[in-house]
């Protein structure tokens, strides 16, 4: 939305030079010169305004990244030891023994 109402602004401002151009600013009057003055200062306000929006939001979505970076981290590292965990409780053959599943305690312990 603010990308669409600054290409809007800017074609405003490139007609206004161009009209500006065509008229020359030697013909124009006082009065017109600062009625477009005002114009032009009034988008730079508006525009001056929607970056300080712009700003406010990308502050916010910065913070969500970098929760969610955080909480990336940690359930990144509980998989890994949960995977380690499942690998080191895994029988080593097909074949589930007596003796292999109290080997597996004593290595758990």
């Amino acid at each position: 939305e603010l990308e669409n109402q600054l290409t809007a602004k800017s074609k405003t401002l490139d007609e206004l030079k161009q009209s500006l151009a065509l008229n020359g600013s030697a013909e124009q009057t006082p009065e017109a010169q600062s009625l477009r003055i005002a114009e032009l200062c009034e988008m730079k306000d508006s525009i001056v305004n929607q970056v300080a929006q712009l700003k406010a939001s990308m502050e916010s979505i910065l913070e969500q990244w970098r929760a969610y970076d955080e909480i990336y981290a940690e359930v990144s590292l509980m998989t890994t030891r949960y995977l380690y965990c499942i690998d080191q409780c895994k029988p080593s053959g097909e074949e589930v023994s007596l003796e292999a599943l109290k080997k597996q305690v004593k290595t758990l312990q």
